[in-house]
């Protein structure tokens, strides 16, 4: 991908994955994503919102550090963590950032070990991240890139108290929305989580 100051190890693996050419929304949202700064992007469904989250998690991650979590995107089911989880892997394979993936149909105990044993970036349901964060399976300080997928969905679920509490609880983050649409339950959660978000709407 035609990136600007793409992670050289990152931009092997997408060419190997054929993501060869960047779309619309990974030109655009790139630099801003990449200095840190809070964003709420708009795309309709299939066009890569996923894949968007995970390169830019890989480039700004770059390498395993230490033993606390530094990532964590949150998804809606166990469907989307597996699938995360996968696609994470191929795009990670010469960056060797460690990855896991947790939902409620998993063993809490099992989780929390396999965290505790140090782990880069985290991928999981909101009720999951909660149940370990209210259990203090898990530290929510160390959090550098808080980043939720399919935001207007996990609205629907009336999610937003538990999306509010974890961003509350990561005192210095960027907070990353992604939504097929940006409702107005989006920009109020936005608003009051975020500083000074930056809004992409991706035309169709």
């Amino acid at each position: 991908m035609q990136l600007k100051k793409i992670n050289p190890n990152l931009q092997k693996a997408l060419i190997e994955n054929d993501l060869i050419e960047a779309n619309e929304m990974q030109q655009e949202t790139f630099s801003t994503i990449k200095s840190g700064a809070d964003a709420v992007i708009q795309s309709i469904s299939g066009s890569g919102k996923t894949t968007t989250i995970l390169l830019n998690v890989i480039q700004r991650m770059d390498k395993p550090i230490g033993e606390s979590t530094r990532a964590l995107v949150l998804v809606q089911n166990k469907e989307k963590v597996i699938e995360a989880v996968e696609q994470f892997k191929k795009l990670n394979h010469y960056n060797n950032l460690r990855v896991f993936g947790v939902h409620e149909k998993g063993d809490i105990d099992y989780d929390k070990n396999q965290i505790s044993l140090g782990m880069d970036v985290l991928i999981g349901t909101p009720i999951r991240i909660n149940d370990m964060f209210s259990s203090a399976g898990f530290n929510m300080n160390t959090i550098k890139m808080f980043v939720v997928d399919d935001v207007e969905e996990m609205l629907r679920k009336r999610e937003d108290s538990i999306i509010q509490r974890l961003s509350m609880s990561a005192e210095k983050t960027q907070r990353l929305f992604f939504c097929s649409q940006i409702t107005e339950r989006v920009e109020i959660l936005a608003d009051r989580i975020m500083i000074e978000p930056l809004f992409f709407e991706m035309e169709d």
